[in-house]
């Protein structure tokens, strides 16, 4: 029997992987798509070229906070997987409007559409940065929540309401929290693609404050991987944290990114840190991997490599973004 699978976002970096990885030869072979995205300055429609022509796959263009218009999607689907979303740190410093709207209010008008229509299950795409800088150690899914940028603070909020909704009406939500992900589709405002585009054409990176800044950095094929794992396997009302098992200070990761693209320390621009940046994200991914058994299983180097080959490779993809992800 075929599952009909409404994601939001799309046509977003994450949320397009997880459609072509559904479609794709590695796929469950039991799923119908439709991608719900409004096509924003990250959306981009070229993501979804290889699967496109699937005969399980539909588009439709459209807002995630539009009532009408989320009652009649979600009313003709079993499941809803969630991605999209307002996802810049640095933008929501500027302007946080936007956020609140599409993250707190769009999950909230989505979660009504499928309370009335009595859906299966609820899949909501949440992020490590709710939980906010973590000193030592890692944080769990029963860790306190204290966002610190707007962009977190709407995640967080969204996560509470979806939760809200399991424990309130008895719906199979479920939420996964994951690391900083990285690879090939990534919108190049984010601190990986922005360095490595960067860098091909010869040009200077800004790092932020002393680069002394830790993250947990996940593949996108593990991400994929494990919400697919939630989405198949996990349990209603459950968070489940995804991460990748590399710990690297934003330091660090420049020295990479530079040696992968033969580019010198004198292409680095240390600049003024950004308001509130949190010092380390940590996730505890010990519940999904002895509840669901994940496992990170893309090698950093080899991926990181990866990542850069596939932009050197695909000029064609992000020349023609470069303007949209001008701060």
């Amino acid at each position: 029997m075929t599952t009909r699978v409404l994601v939001t976002g799309g046509a977003g970096f994450i949320g397009s992987h997880y459609v072509r990885t559904l479609l794709g030869p590695q796929g469950p072979g039991d799923v119908h798509v439709t991608v719900l995205d409004s096509l924003t300055y990250a959306g981009n429609p070229a993501n979804l070229d290889p699967v496109r022509n699937r005969p399980g796959f539909s588009f439709v263009r459209g807002d995630i906070c539009d009532p009408v218009l989320a009652g009649h999607l979600v009313g003709r689907h079993d499941q809803v997987v969630h991605f999209a979303a307002e996802s810049h740190v640095d933008r929501s410093i500027l302007g946080a409007a936007e956020f609140v709207r599409t993250n707190a209010v769009g999950t909230q008008n989505l979660l009504d559409a499928a309370l009335r229509a009595g859906l299966g299950t609820f899949v909501h795409i949440s992020t490590d940065e709710v939980y906010g800088s973590v000193p030592t150690g890692s944080s769990s899914e029963s860790a306190p929540l204290s966002p610190n940028s707007p962009y977190a603070a709407s995640k967080a909020s969204s996560d509470l309401i979806a939760l809200s909704y399991h424990r309130t009406h008895g719906m199979d939500v479920r939420v996964t929290r994951c690391s900083n992900n990285y690879g090939h589709h990534h919108f190049p405002e984010k601190l990986i693609p922005r360095f490595i585009t960067t860098l091909l054409d010869g040009g200077q990176v800004p790092l932020y404050g002393d680069g002394l800044n830790v993250r947990d950095w996940l593949h996108i094929d593990d991400h994929v991987a494990g919400i697919e794992l939630v989405r198949t396997r996990g349990l209603p009302g459950r968070v489940y944290n995804i991460g990748g098992g590399t710990e690297l200070t934003n330091k660090e990761l420049t020295g990479l990114l530079l040696e992968a693209c033969a580019a010198g320390w004198d292409s680095v621009e240390y600049v003024e840190d950004r308001k509130g940046h949190d010092r380390r994200y940590s996730v505890d991914w010990s519940r999904i991997r002895d509840e669901l058994g994940y496992r990170p299983r893309k090698d950093f180097t080899a991926g990181l490599a990866e990542t850069v080959r596939w932009y050197r490779d695909n000029r064609a993809w992000w020349e023609p973004l470069m303007t949209r992800a001008a701060l």
